[in-house]
């Protein structure tokens, strides 16, 4: 389990290095979060911390980015949030990336629960009123 309280933007790379150290051998990390928590920003972090200095956005209209380490290693960031139905998912060819062995970080997990991995981390990004986040992960 893993769970850390966030107070400013600053202190999500150091986030990021805890929860990639604390899950070393899982590659597939979910992100459940409110519209605007932050799941993109924190995305952004993980990548950097995996040595990608590609340009991070939310793949929101593409559903899927790619992004490479330094080393050549790919990492793929998807964003469900405006997949119409489930088919759009097979389309994409969803477990091509997913069971890749690459990264995978998903956004909007719960619009395709159905097709995720069995094994894969959950993270929750949840705000509080003072804006701060508590992000959480569990292996499930």
């Amino acid at each position: 389990m893993f769970s850390r309280k966030v107070e400013t933007l600053s202190a999500l790379p150091e986030v990021a290095k805890e929860l990639i150290s604390t899950f070393p051998n899982e590659r597939v990390f979910a992100f459940y979060g409110k519209m605007g928590a932050g799941k993109t920003t924190f995305i952004q972090s993980i990548c950097r911390e995996l040595g990608s200095r590609d340009n991070i956005t939310s793949p929101t209209f593409a559903l899927i980015n790619e992004y490479n380490t330094a080393k050549m290693e790919s990492i793929f960031h998807f964003d469900f949030y405006r997949i119409k139905d489930i088919e759009e998912a097979f389309d994409l060819g969803y477990e091509d990336y997913i069971y890749s062995g690459s990264y995978c970080l998903i956004e909007w997990p719960e619009m395709i629960e159905p097709l995720l991995p069995e094994k894969m981390v959950e993270v929750t990004i949840e705000v509080s009123e003072d804006g701060t986040r508590q992000i959480s992960a569990q292996t499930i």
